[in-house]
């Protein structure tokens, strides 16, 4: 069985794509670097992390990009010679503009070095490329709208304006006419377009009701490619608005017929649990990635299961079992392992290095910065889990400080640091949790001092709950602060619905904001996953 999601932890807006007996599902990366996730299965079931091509400043570049900015929606495509990528690094969040550069690249493999790429509009965001038979190639996106109320093409939501449709070449750019080909259904904000042919039919899915509990993938068709373009007679394939189940906030994906002659959805999902006390609905793990059957009927995509609300156990094309989640203890560091990132910067050498016994963060601006964070993490991909580091570090002021970080943006976070309190080394609880637009730290506990020498660090998340430990010297573990809630690091957390668009990392950081790049040693990093 395919088992939902198939990426667990942040992955949202899981571009689809069949090369021969190849899937691959890229998904957006936001502000975290090298951008855009690309996994590879030859089965649907089991799928491993093969590229983040977007790897190097003349292809990304995000810092100062605010929180839940960066890498919107990419789009992989194969024209049967090379794949194609289209990205959008989005700007600003807030506000009435969105500043989205849109851009193309191409690789004749996916884990090779893509080219540099070539800017195309910045009108909106989450593009795509449709190759046709003929050889031509379209863009298709979004129109972005920022001049408010009664302006646009879509009463349901005035910014999200229309679906453009416009040639497009390396040699020549965007060429012809522009053509809005799509303005949306009632549900609104429609946008992440995909094109594809099928028996003589120009097919069109999008997005719409927003990235959260009332999002749908809705689908359109035409017989030409400009259209005009009909709905579909039940208007959303998929969609769990309204509707009660442990798969929620679907929408945002791709059509691929697969080479066993059966078809498939991807989708973006969320699994809500409740807050610390019981009420409420929080996605810590983000917007994930999950596929599911479709059939045809009548000329329109249904979903194989009945209705709109996709299984969490899905039947697959051949005979294969998910691999069980298993430990992952990191203590040699030759080189960063694939399941970690940084944020924002396209040089990493400025903020870590490995050597071998050690991955070396060098400290550099705070928690908070939009440019230049010494920041190492990895996604959280369970609802439960436990992670232990060991930090070596000779903090000279409280402005330098190393530890473990529980992190979604700068708003949401919990760490624990080793710096400098009351003359001498000390652990310090500190929080964010959910506190826009400041980003306010508070200390819910009093410093601890701690000897020389290497400190241990543990974090245990269940839930909506978790809790900071440490050791020095071996021994038992000692609990340090209260429990924090855990589920303010989640989508909805601190801003609410809508607020961001990331997911939970756990990780290590180092900050010295006296400029002086104060470096810190951890020998290990080990993740379990909990019930």
């Amino acid at each position: 069985m395919i088992r939902n999601p198939v990426l667990p932890g942040f992955n949202p807006d899981p571009s689809f794509c069949r090369v021969g007996e190849d899937y691959y599902l890229a998904t957006s990366t936001f502000e975290w670097y090298p951008g855009v996730q690309i996994h590879h299965s030859r089965d649907l079931v089991n799928w491993r992390l093969v590229a983040r091509p977007l790897n190097r400043a003349a292809l990304l570049d995000m810092r100062g990009d605010p929180d839940s900015c960066g890498i919107w929606a990419p789009a992989l495509s194969h024209d049967g010679e090379r794949f194609w990528l289209v990205y959008t690094d989005v700007k600003r969040l807030d506000g009435s503009f969105k500043d989205a550069r849109n851009y193309v690249t191409c690789c004749d493999t996916v884990e090779g070095e893509w080219r540099d790429p070539w800017f195309v509009n910045a009108s909106g965001f989450d593009p795509s490329l449709f190759h046709d038979a003929d050889g031509r190639k379209w863009f298709v996106q979004m129109r972005w709208n920022h001049r408010g109320a009664g302006s646009g093409c879509n009463l349901a939501n005035d910014r999200f304006d229309g679906i453009l449709l416009q040639e497009w070449s390396p040699e020549r750019g965007l060429v012809g006419e522009v053509t809005n080909i799509f303005a949306g259904t009632d549900r609104g904000l429609t946008e992440a377009p995909h094109l594809f042919k099928r028996e003589g039919w120009y097919y069109l899915t999008t997005a719409e009701g927003g990235t959260g509990y009332d999002h749908a993938v809705t689908m359109a068709r035409a017989r030409e490619i400009r259209g005009p373009y009909e709905v579909h007679p039940g208007k959303h394939v998929i969609t769990t608005k309204g509707v009660d189940g442990p798969i929620q906030r679907t929408g945002h994906g791709q059509y691929v017929e697969t080479h066993w002659g059966r078809h498939y959805h991807s989708f973006l999902m969320g699994r809500p649990i409740a807050g610390p006390d019981g009420t409420g609905r929080f996605c810590p793990l983000g917007r994930e990635t999950g596929l599911e059957e479709v059939v045809w009927r009548d000329g329109w995509l249904w979903l194989a299961g009945g209705g709109t609300v996709p299984r969490v156990e899905v039947p697959s094309p051949v005979e294969a079992e998910p691999a069980p989640p298993v430990p992952v203890m990191r203590e040699q560091w030759d080189a960063l392992p694939p399941e970690f990132q940084w944020l924002r910067t396209p040089q990493p050498e400025r903020i870590f290095r490995c050597e071998g016994d050690a991955l070396v963060l060098i400290g550099r601006e705070s928690l908070g910065s939009w440019f230049e964070q010494a920041l190492v993490a990895r996604r959280q991909e369970h609802h439960a889990y436990d992670v232990e580091t060991s930090v070596e570090f000779d903090p000279a002021s409280y402005q330098q400080a190393a530890g473990l970080v529980t992190y979604y943006n700068r708003h949401k976070c919990h760490a624990l640091w080793l710096t400098q309190e009351g003359g001498g080394p000390a652990l310090v609880v500190a929080s964010c949790p959910g506190d826009w637009p400041e980003g306010r730290l508070s200390y819910p506990a009093e410093p601890v001092p701690v000897g020389p020498g290497p400190v241990e660090m543990r974090v245990e998340v269940r839930g909506a709950t978790q809790r900071f430990l440490w050791r020095q010297g071996g021994g038992d573990w000692t609990s340090i602060g209260p429990d924090l809630d855990a589920a303010v690091i989640s989508d909805e957390g601190g801003r609410g619905e809508h607020g961001s668009f990331t997911g939970a990392f756990v990780g290590m950081f180092a900050m010295d904001l006296t400029g002086q790049g104060r470096e810190a040693r951890f020998a290990r990093f080990g993740y379990w996953p909990g019930e």
